[in-house]
């Protein structure tokens, strides 16, 4: 019996032990989360800002399909034409008249285009049959692909569009925490010393 209630009280603080580890990661990966998603989104005021030489967009389309997809997370290093090459990934915007932007990849870079100084690009989705029907020009291009992280985009425009949600669900994790904290931890403080012996009448 005794053997008994001494593993089930060496499970219970286990237990706590493990809670009190997944609790602070969780913290600090939260703490991590706020902290990113704040500049990301002090960055995403303008084209020309970004976070240590880097922007991210959301994908919209599966025009380049299978390198990203709808949904996806493409990470873009800010790029000058002369760094940017054939078979380049780039994040350009089309057209004065939006402020969208595509992500395809360059097929042909035109250097001093009809002797007016400026680079243009020629463009097409991986998923597309044929070239896009524009150039762009250096001005208009934002970067480079560096990375596409599946799925994230989602999760970051559902944070900005339905960021209300969000406070709720890390109070209600919050709450949680303490609860799970409060059981475990309670049967823990309530263990009393085995060692103790009643006196010896001598």
């Amino acid at each position: 019996m005794s053997s008994q209630t001494n593993q089930d009280e060496e499970s219970t603080s286990s237990g706590y032990r493990v809670l009190m580890v997944v609790r602070q990661v969780f913290v600090y990966l939260l703490s991590i989360a706020i902290v990113i998603g704040a500049l990301l989104f002090a960055a995403n005021q303008s084209p020309t800002k970004s976070l240590f030489g880097y922007r991210y967009y959301t994908v919209l389309t599966d025009s380049m399909k299978p390198a990203f997809v709808t949904g996806d997370m493409v990470i873009v290093k800010l790029a000058k034409a002369e760094q940017i090459n054939v078979g380049d990934a780039i994040t350009f915007n089309p057209s004065s008249d939006s402020e969208a932007y595509l992500t395809h990849r360059v097929t042909e870079k035109i250097p001093n285009y009809e002797g007016t100084g400026v680079t243009c690009f020629r463009t097409k989705g991986d998923a597309n049959n044929a070239e896009d029907s524009f150039l762009i020009d250096e001005n208009r291009v934002i970067g480079t692909v560096s990375l596409a992280i599946p799925k994230l985009g989602l999760v970051v425009r559902f944070l900005q569009m339905r960021w209300y949600f969000v406070v709720p669900l890390i109070i209600l994790v919050f709450v949680f925490f303490k609860l799970m904290s409060t059981y475990l931890g309670g049967e823990e403080e309530e263990e009393e010393p085995q060692n103790s012996q009643p006196p010896v009448n001598g």
